[in-house]
């Protein structure tokens, strides 16, 4: 093989390894971002009077 064949193939692996680092990344901060709205739904919908009494009819 070249040099030139080598360094192209390098190149073209260094810059795969860029797009799955960028990929990455925009899927962490995805997932940070669901997981933030998550978060606040749930502090919204509790209710501390939920569930403290109980209607029973005999």
């Amino acid at each position: 093989m070249d040099i030139a064949a080598l360094s192209t193939v390098m190149k073209q692996g260094a810059v795969m390894q860029k797009v799955d680092l960028a990929v990455a990344r925009k899927i962490m901060d995805t997932a940070k971002v669901n997981g933030d709205a998550l978060t606040k739904m749930m502090e919204q919908s509790v209710n501390p009077n939920l569930g403290k009494a109980i209607d029973v009819k005999v």
